[in-house]
């Protein structure tokens, strides 16, 4: 059965050799042929390029080593065209950041392999695998009839499900979570358009099975703001914090962020609402609930592969909140991998064949793009040259520097992995807003730089959520994708800046205001960051 995807869609976009020619050229233009501007230089011989380089043999002086930083600044724009337009697969295209750093001699080849193979692929795989898993036992349908069971219509389940996803996110893993209800989501899908069809045939709605991915992708985005517990770029900047001797614990990080989450899932849900409103014919949602729920009825009493599917997944849980550091996320996620085939719960070959390579592939290339924006230089340089505009207009302290800051973070955390950026950041802005004197730093734009981290919206390598809800979003019928990677960039740019206003306007101008911060705080910042320039 052919299915309409509309989304990368036709007309200039589908010419797949004029986007491959096009990145192409534009990786050449800045890479090789465009003069490297002074202002590159200074960075890599200011803060330690140069040197490291040297050391690794990369480049043989300042001149070499400011270029292989354009040679990586080349590759930013290409691989943003790639990815977004399929020039190639986005799997290929995944690849092809390493074989470059390779063969352009970008980083010593043990580094480019372990940028390639560390901890979060290992994660993003144990991931898919958890959730090919869950729909193998059909546990999935259970925890749709557990969560939106009760719904009914087109907009209750919809707010519900923002909601509820946002304020979940906030706690335990929004990945876990998008790898559970992307099934769900499909499942509910195929039940209303299945209803809605005539007898014997069936005719799909490609705009609502896009509006439900997106919806629960970007509700658990939205949700990253909560608390720390909701990721590692929040722990990050609390231990910024510790540095300047200004800690900030758990309770008090949700009295700034955790507000904010109702807000933007109802955001979240009114836009894709406003956006997919029009287009979507099937617009009752409850025949698949009914469905879902009455097959979760007829499952009867949970049975033995679903305990084991439902205990794997709180072992996995539990092992990411108490590991640690010791385990980080990789290692409790490989369980998805070992505990079906032991238990025998899910064959070997079946979990193989339901992993999405293409968008694990995609995740690891925009990992190792990552790590030759941070090590090569290029992050801090385009971090730098954002902050010189900043002062330019004004935007040096106060209200500006938040809104300026949070806009870098939030741009860079779609083409970063958002602990990436904070890590890059955080060193950078707390002390910026501590120089300003304003009451309330460096807290104040802490946050705000560490907020923006959770709105990778519009770039399919932005977060795990979207390369899991594009790898495991597919119609149930035929296997084919639901969503197309162009599509993030038409439908996540604009709730992009809504989730930021959200944040400028709810937190800065808001929450700031009413809860206020300690005093003492930029005192004591500052002494300590005066005390160790001496």
């Amino acid at each position: 059965m052919d299915i309409e995807h509309d989304a990368g869609g036709g007309g200039i976009l589908a010419n797949k050799n004029l986007w491959l020619g096009v990145g192409l050229a534009v990786f050449i233009l800045i890479g090789f042929i465009v003069p490297t501007p002074g202002t590159v230089t200074e960075v890599v011989e200011k803060y330690g390029f140069v040197e490291k380089m040297i050391e690794w043999e990369v480049a043989h002086d300042a001149q070499g080593a400011a270029r292989k930083t354009m040679i990586v600044l080349g590759m930013i724009p290409m691989a943003v065209i790639f990815f977004a337009t399929e020039a190639l697969p986005i799997g290929l295209t995944g690849i092809m950041m390493p074989m470059l750093a390779y063969f352009l001699h970008l980083l010593p080849m043990k580094a480019i392999g372990k940028t390639f193979s560390g901890d979060a692929p290992m994660f993003l795989l144990g991931v898919l695998a958890m959730g090919v898993a869950v729909v193998d036992v059909g546990l999935h349908k259970r925890l749709a009839s557990w969560l939106l069971g009760w719904t009914r219509g087109f907009y209750i389940p919809i707010f519900v499900l923002c909601i509820s996803m946002s304020v979940v996110g906030s706690f335990i893993s929004a990945h876990a979570m998008c790898a559970f209800m992307t099934p769900v989501m499909a499942a509910v899908y195929f039940g209303a358009v299945k209803a809605k069809s005539p007898p014997g045939k069936l005719e799909h709605d490609p705009a609502l099975a896009k509006f439900l991915m997106f919806t629960l992708c970007f509700a658990l985005n939205v949700g990253g703001v909560g608390s720390p517990a909701a990721g590692g770029r929040n722990v990050i900047m609390m231990g910024f914090w510790s540095e300047y001797n200004v800690p900030m614990d758990f309770f008090t990080w949700m009295s700034y962020g955790l507000p904010m989450v109702p807000i933007l899932g109802i955001v979240v849900a009114v836009y894709m609402i406003v956006l997919f409103g029009k287009n979507i014919k099937t617009k009752d949602l409850t025949p698949g609930l009914v469905a879902i729920k009455e097959e979760t009825r007829r499952m009867g009493k949970m049975t033995y592969p679903e305990y084991v599917t439902f205990g794997m997944l709180l072992l996995i849980l539990a092992l990411w909140i108490i590991g640690g550091e010791e385990l980080g996320l990789g290692g409790p996620s490989l369980l998805a991998l070992l505990i079906p085939v032991v238990f025998k719960t899910t064959e070997w070959r079946k979990i193989l064949a339901g992993i999405s390579w293409d968008a694990w592939f995609m995740y690891c290339g925009a990992l190792t793009l990552g790590a030759l924006l941070k090590e090569s230089g290029a992050a801090l340089w385009l971090a730098q040259t954002f902050l010189a505009i900043l002062s330019g207009v004004g935007m040096d302290q106060g209200f500006g520097l938040w809104v300026g800051l949070s806009g870098l973070s939030g741009l860079m955390t779609n083409f970063m992995s958002d602990a990436g950026t904070t890590a890059l950041l955080g060193p950078i802005v707390i002390p910026m807003g501590i120089m300003t004197g304003v009451q309330g730093e460096p807290w104040a734009v802490g946050l705000g730089v560490a907020f923006a981290t959770s709105f990778a919206h519009f770039l399919i390598v932005g977060t795990p959520n979207n390369a899991i809800v594009y790898g495991l979003g597919v119609y149930p019928d035929t296997g084919e994708k639901m969503i197309h990677p162009m599509d993030f960039v038409k439908y996540g740019f604009v709730l992009f800046i809504l989730s930021m206003l959200v944040v400028w306007v709810v937190g800065f101008l808001g929450i700031y205001n009413f809860v206020g911060f300690p005093e003492g705080i930029l005192e004591t910042a500052k002494s300590v960051m005066e005390s160790s320039a001496n």
